[in-house]
């Protein structure tokens, strides 16, 4: 298995682009954390999957779908009457923007 290294200044450039700003100690650790990553990588390419069954999901559930269909339960009525304020048969809100309301 060959080692695969990523470069103190790989990482900082990649940082650059994701606009991250690290220092000298930061990259040293992101970089071999990165590093690490890769290998555990190259660890899994050595391993033979041929014959095996792809896996799709690890539990046999499935899904039950139902057709969406709205439906109206006649709460409306309830719903207003348990608001503070109501207007045009919509729950009325204080404003919460600047200079709303006034």
């Amino acid at each position: 298995m060959s080692e695969t290294t990523i470069s103190k200044e790989e990482v900082a450039h990649v940082a650059s682009l994701a606009k991250l700003a690290f220092n000298d100690a930061e990259l040293e650790q992101f970089t071999t954390q990165l590093s690490d990553i890769l290998n555990i990588f190259n660890t899994l390419s050595e391993v033979d999957t041929d014959n095996v069954e792809p896996t799709y999901s690890v539990t046999e559930n499935i899904n039950h779908l139902r057709d969406d269909i709205a439906d109206n339960w006649h709460q409306k009525e309830a719903l207003l009457s348990n608001a503070s304020s109501s207007a045009a048969d919509l729950i009325k809100v204080p404003a919460i923007l600047d200079g709303e309301g006034k």
